[in-house]
């Protein structure tokens, strides 16, 4: 039977048992796992600069010509431990390679942080004799701690994602399933060799297997701290609206200054553009390439971008709709499904009790649309725009967010910045924004902000008096 994999990846971090897991693997027929061999300050195991042939600079040189020499020189199927800090490069490199099986290899935050700061005060990192046991209580430090936990979590983060989008699963195994024959024997024939375990490695001991209460000088402090982390992350507000790509064709720049403006839709745009030709002709319909072309001729350029208040940007959407947006069918929709009234196309609402209950219907329309739970496309003119700027960002964030309500103030400073005089700005208000002020109460405003939470938490709005 063909085996399902060439080689194999332990991800783990430092104290979580790795050396004890590494260990078990080597034990079974079949099987070597050659420790830390992209770890930036050795090659494998403490203080080993050469390995295969490959010295390490070698290594840093080209870290792809000691994955491939591991796996051609070495019998059976071969492997090593992979940590957050260890060579980046290597990260993709055995995520894209679908005959490399992935091990996961997990422990308690808490356990891992409180080991790491006991092995880096006893200088012990592996226990083969129990007589030569140090022994030493930590401190807990809370901030260490949890710059400690968000490391770790972002990178089980970015590692579950990186299995999802290639299509592959790895074999998970906590800490306290290493001594678990079973287990083992388990991941022996995930790995798809035929060797088995008769009995655990026994060459290592655990080092501090107290309470974790007894191992710390200040265990209040940890419940205390523990106490203020939100353990589920039941804060977060759960986010299912679709990304969105970083919109180059819409950028405008100005030939004749350092200037690029990445405008969000329904927030101020056209007189921007206006305002960014009087300082020269524009330049527009970007490819990757042409910005990139772009940007290199004017050494010290700046990007920039406009934030409106989430409530206008949504109303100006709205009056979108009014104005004739939408096929007639989707219009339809909006109003038998969802609520939203509009008049016919091109006729606006003369009523504005009328107007402020469409609104109100368009709001929770919008939430419902942002939350992935309508039929209906997420329009840019309505996505959040926090979700705008992530996918500015794929390509490269604007340098400055400006915002509406100051924005001949932010204007006049980024013009400062790269040495000339602020071009006056043109009036940005009309119909819609009259129209808006009309019917604008807490209602509309509550409603907005439980559409567009993200913004409002992200960038402090507040309703606008």
């Amino acid at each position: 039977m063909t085996r399902p994999f060439d080689s194999f990846v332990m991800f783990a971090e430092m104290r979580t048992g790795s050396n004890f897991l590494e260990a078990n693997l080597n034990a079974i027929p079949g099987i070597i796992c050659h420790g830390e061999v992209f770890n930036p300050v050795f090659i494998g195991k403490k203080d080993q600069t050469e390995f295969l042939g490959i010295t390490l600079a070698e290594r840093e040189a080209d870290p792809a010509r000691l994955l491939r020499r591991m796996r051609e020189r070495t019998p059976g199927l071969s492997g090593f431990r992979y940590f957050h800090d260890h060579d980046p490069r290597i990260f993709d490199l055995v995520l894209d390679d679908p005959r490399c099986a992935k091990i996961v290899l997990t422990r308690n935050p808490v356990e891992s942080y409180v080991s790491l700061k006991i092995a880096k005060a006893t200088g012990q990192w592996k226990l083969t004799n129990p007589k030569n046991l140090k022994q030493a209580k930590a401190r807990f430090e809370p901030l260490e701690f949890e710059d400690h936990l968000e490391e770790l979590q972002q990178f089980q983060i970015r590692l579950l994602n990186a299995l999802q989008a290639r299509g592959q699963t790895a074999f998970y195994i906590d800490y306290e399933d290493i001594p678990d024959l079973g287990v083992l024997n388990g991941l022996a024939a995930f790995l798809g060799v035929e060797g088995r375990l008769q009995a655990i490695d026994s060459s290592l001991t655990v080092q501090n297997p107290e309470p974790i209460a007894d191992k710390l000088i200040n265990p209040a402090e940890m419940g205390k701290s523990l106490s203020r982390l939100d353990r589920f992350n039941l804060s977060r507000t759960p986010n299912f609206e679709p990304r969105r790509n970083a919109a180059i064709p819409g950028y405008v720049a100005a030939q004749d200054a350092p200037l690029l403006f990445m405008p969000i839709k329904g927030a101020p745009v056209q007189p921007l553009i206006d305002w960014l030709s009087t300082i020269g002709g524009l330049e527009r319909d970007f490819t990757h390439k042409t910005l990139r072309q772009w940007k290199r001729s004017r050494p010290g350029h700046r990007s920039f971008t406009v934030l409106r208040h989430p409530l206008d940007r949504a109303h100006r959407a709205f009056c979108a709709l009014e104005q004739g947006g939408l096929q007639p069918e989707q219009r339809g929709i909006l109003a038998r499904v969802h609520g939203v009234n509009l008049p016919r196309p091109g006729t606006p609402f003369t009523d504005p009790a009328e107007r402020r209950a469409a609104f109100l219907a368009f709001l929770k329309f919008l939430k419902r649309n942002l939350s992935g739970q309508t039929g209906f496309r997420t329009d840019a003119g309505w996505a959040s725009q926090t979700t705008t700027l992530q996918g500015f960002a794929q390509f490269q964030p604007p340098d400055l967010i400006l915002r509406e309500e100051t924005l001949t103030e932010g204007l006049a400073f980024l013009c400062s910045e790269i040495g000339l005089p602020a071009p006056q700005l043109l009036p940005l208000r009309d119909a819609c924004d009259d129209a808006l002020d009309a019917i604008r109460d807490g209602e509309l405003e509550e409603a907005a902000r439980d559409a567009y939470q993200r913004d409002y938490l992200g960038f402090g709005f507040y309703p606008k008096r």
